[in-house]
């Protein structure tokens, strides 16, 4: 048996695993609200109960940073260590991997039916290396190196270099988002479920409007006001919000744009995360494609690229499942 996790600030998926079966067919699978719990081990615990099985390895892609086996999660308060889940669990093989590297590996397991081209001029894929960008509770970016026989995922904390406006209106962001978080503003602190948000109260002011009922009530009610703004942007029942979602997809686009060059994704640009199979209609609107084209010199280069987004919401814990499986047989 083997245990694999995909752990966000949102929610924590958890699934036991039959090496037999493989990773899209778990024995079981649970999704847990991350913030109910203090650690990862209480809800290993309670995934488990005190029947366990025994666990030949182990693998969980977590939204942070792995340094020396180690991570501090980014937007939940919990620590998390290689060496103490091995001995809660009971097994040598142990691996945390960064959330985007779990999904960049997942990547490689998916069927072409479950990944939607956004780029129509592009060539056939080819091996190379390839970017992954997921917004989410935060914005994920990992990549696939290619060395000539196999890839290796890779984590980056991309999502938290400095945002760069390309127009007036962005540059009016830039400043509003200044005002709100000092003089770094990251590219999460936009193509993120929070970021939505953000991006949503600065069209209010540029366009002196107001918060749309609804919204103000998923705000008094404590509820997410993001999911809100996508839904009046998508069904045209607010013009801020569609707007806001507009804005959303350029800039998404031009970041994802960005990773490209950065590592000469020949392979192609893959996105994940929870937002963007929400918001399908407005990122094939044209406007996330021409951003992700406008790279001057190498808008031709930018043309040849697959751009894909994938539809499967397992993509990270396929990706934990595969690396673990891997380690049980090595």
């Amino acid at each position: 048996m083997y245990l694999a996790g995909d752990i966000g600030g949102t929610k924590t998926v958890i699934g036991l695993f039959d090496p037999k079966r493989g990773s899209r067919d778990p024995i079981r699978e649970e999704v847990f609200p991350s913030r109910n719990f203090g650690s990862l081990e209480q809800i290993l615990d309670r995934f488990l109960g005190s029947d366990r099985p025994k666990i030949d390895a182990a693998a969980f892609g977590v939204a942070g940073p792995i340094i020396g086996g180690s991570c501090r999660t980014t937007n939940l308060p919990w620590e998390l260590d290689e060496e103490d889940l091995s001995v809660a669990l009971g097994t040598k093989h142990c691996k945390l991997l960064n959330d985007l590297e779990s999904m960049a590996y997942g990547m490689l397991y998916l069927p072409e039916s479950e990944m939607i081209p956004l780029n129509p001029d592009a060539g056939p894929r080819k091996k190379g290396n390839v970017a992954v960008l997921a917004a989410g509770t935060g914005l994920g970016e990992a990549f696939l190196f290619w060395d000539g026989h196999r890839y290796h995922t890779i984590a980056t904390e991309g999502g938290h270099t400095d945002f760069a406006p390309q127009d007036v209106v962005e540059n009016d962001l830039l400043r509003f988002l200044i005002g709100r978080f000092g003089n770094h503003v990251s590219y999460e602190r936009i193509l993120s479920g929070p970021g939505l948000f953000n991006v949503y109260s600065f069209m209010i002011e540029r366009l002196c409007g107001s918060l749309h009922p609804k919204v103000a009530q998923a705000l008094a009610e404590g509820e997410d006001p993001s999911a809100i703004v996508s839904e009046l942007g998508l069904s045209n029942a607010d013009a801020i919000a569609k707007e806001t979602l507009d804005l959303f997809c350029r800039i998404y686009g031009a970041e994802a744009g960005n990773m490209a060059l950065k590592i000469l994704a020949v392979g192609g640009v893959m996105i994940g995360g929870g937002i963007a199979p929400k918001i399908l209609p407005v990122l094939k609107n044209g406007l996330f494609l021409q951003s992700f084209l406008r790279k001057g010199r190498f808008a031709n280069f930018m043309k040849s690229l697959p751009l894909l987004l994938t539809t499967n919401p397992r993509v990270g814990i396929i990706g934990a499942a595969e690396y673990a499986l891997e380690m049980a047989s090595a």
